[in-house]
């Protein structure tokens, strides 16, 4: 969130922030989506203030290399964990689970995501930041020690919650440390490094699950915990904008936080992911468990609009903000890429593992094209788009590219050749690196300042969100694939033996004469994940359409008028 400012040409007149006729303007009476009374009342900081408060030389790198490696675990935490869920359903015997190693964690980060902006705007950036990270780390802890799949959901969901401020945290103390120019370039570095985490994830996790145990993927965390809190604890970080006391807001939470709001919002979340994990599962669809939870959500998030409504810009989700064209389709976009990329990332490794036999190590290096291709299309892109203005092209090259690879993927079987499958995974690492860096970009160019908190929460919400509901679905579509097709392929094998088992156990359950069977259903269960994903990519390409043809070099050229 940006310091108060006058306006000034870097901020588009309402006419060019959407398409829209919903922008209003920085003089109205009350203050702008984003900004606190507090903000609105004091006006804008002097020139000379903001000067001294500028952070330089070493504290500087101190705070940018802290923050990175923060937002480096993060990523690395998201991901790492793909190469080792097939040796932990072994261990606790949870295939069924598989769905929520990712998707609590996703949960955890959605459910307080909204509420982060208003955070770290009422409360000391630094301490609300490490706040946060001590709960990551908390639930990265427990993740380690797990003794059931069940203490490791609870672990993944803790540290999904820290992780839900560490991004927004990043940026908002970036903010306050340097002046507005200096941003993007700080930025665009922490992203970039703490974008390994997240391609580099898979190999890491197979390595220390196989040489190591796939305890490490959590406890890795820890120590690195320790270096980041003894390099921030001793550093003043400012506040981009003066804070109330803390007990001034506790006072007044129920205005400033939105409280109600996130009270009905995460048990909507809640028992719409319960029925989707335990549907066709542990229950018939029919099932009165399973309809009442259905029933519950839809009613408690109707509830939750309606609230949100009358909240107006008080509210966790503007209204005025998110129903900008621009805003809400950038943030879908976001959010469906994420999701097929999250689930890629957790069923490659299943196929990997499962259908080829790899070990743990050797399936996150048979994700290396995947990783490379991101790695390469990323940079292209970032660099291209600065010369040429338009994200558009970007995003709907990106959905094509994902929506075939992940087409292609479906056919994957037991017998698809090296050469293939690592084709495949190149297209589908060059689209990923493609788009999705242009939504957020997309939404930082169309917004003024005062908005691009609350919309970048939306769009990390989406991603969130989107991430624990498609690792739900394809965690029902693959375990009720398999109790369809072992019946068919190995009519003699216990389907529910093979779920038992885990992905790297059921070939030591069955015998010889049935494995080749046992294995055709398994690489056709990963194919209909696939299904699900090329829908992904469909779905984010029509929405792409609505992020709008615009050149970012504009606002650089009016700024220097």
């Amino acid at each position: 969130m940006s310091p108060p400012t006058t306006p000034s040409p870097i901020n588009p007149p309402p006419s060019e922030l959407d398409g829209d006729s919903t922008g209003t303007e920085r003089e109205t009476s009350s203050p702008p989506v984003g900004e606190t009374k507090l903000e609105a009342d004091q006006g804008p900081m002097p020139a000379a203030d903001q000067e001294e408060q500028w952070v330089t030389g070493i504290k500087l790198f101190n705070i940018v290399a802290a923050m990175t490696l923060v937002c480096l675990l993060i990523l690395l935490d998201t991901s790492i964990i793909a190469t080792a869920i097939p040796r932990i359903t072994s261990e606790f015997h949870s295939l069924s689970d598989i769905g929520w190693y990712g998707g609590a964690y996703q949960l955890g980060c959605a459910a307080l995501q909204l509420l982060t902006g208003k955070l770290f705007m009422n409360f000391s950036s630094k301490w609300t930041y490490m706040s946060f990270f001590a709960l990551f780390e908390l639930g990265s802890l427990i993740c380690g020690v797990a003794n059931s799949s069940k203490m490791l959901i609870v672990g993944r969901g803790i540290a999904g919650a820290g992780a839900s401020g560490i991004f927004n945290g990043t940026f908002t103390i970036l903010s306050g440390c340097v002046p507005m120019e200096r941003r993007p370039s700080l930025a665009g570095f922490v992203m970039g490094v703490s974008n390994l985490g997240l391609v580099m994830g898979p190999l890491i996790g197979g390595a220390l699950t196989e040489y190591t145990t796939w305890r490490w993927c959590f406890y890795i965390n820890l120590p690195v915990g320790g270096l980041v809190a003894l390099m921030l604890a001793f550093i003043e970080i400012p506040d981009q904008i003066p804070k109330p006391k803390p007990m001034s807001v506790v006072r007044t939470l129920h205005k400033t936080l939105d409280p109600l709001g996130f009270v009905l919002f995460a048990p909507a979340a809640i028992e719409l992911l319960l029925a989707l994990q335990y549907g066709g599962i542990q229950y018939a669809w029919n099932n009165s468990v399973v309809i009442g939870l259905f029933c519950g959500a839809g009613v408690t998030f109707i509830i939750f609009l309606a609230w949100e409504y009358r909240q107006g810009d008080d509210a966790m989700i503007p209204f005025s903000m998110a129903r900008k064209r621009t805003v809400w389709t950038s943030s879908l976009v976001y959010g469906l890429l994420l999701s097929q990329s999250f689930c890629a990332s957790y069923y490659l490794p299943v196929y990997f593992q499962g259908v080829k036999g790899a070990t743990p190590l050797l399936s996150g290096v048979y994700l290396l094209p995947s990783i490379l291709g991101q790695l390469i299309s990323s940079v292209v892109s970032g660099v291209l788009l600065g010369k040429w203005g338009y994200y558009l092209p970007w995003t709907l090259a990106s959905t094509v590219m994902l929506s075939v690879a992940n087409g292609i993927l479906s056919t994957l079987s037991p017998d698809t050749s090296t050469g293939k499958w690592i084709g495949y995974q190149i297209l589908l690492g060059v689209g990923r690196g493609f788009g999705l860096q242009m939504p957020i970009i997309a939404v930082q160019n169309t917004l003024p300042p005062a908005q691009i908190a609350v919309a970048m929460s939306l769009a990390m919400f989406s991603q969130n969100f989107g991430g624990a509901l498609f690792l739900s679905f394809s965690d029902t579509i693959f375990t009720n694939s398999l109790k369809t097709l072992i019946p068919q392929y190995a009519p003699s094998v216990n389907p529910q033996l093979i779920i038992n088992a885990g992905a790297t156990g059921f070939r030591t359950i069955i015998s010889p004469e049935d494995l080749a069977n046992v294995l055709v259903a398994y690489s056709k269960s990963v194919d209909r994940v696939f299904y699900l994903t090329t829908g992904a990519g469909v779905a984010s390409f029509a929405f792409s359409w609505g992020m709008g043809w615009k050149d970012i070099r504009k606002k650089k050229e009016v700024s220097k008028a």
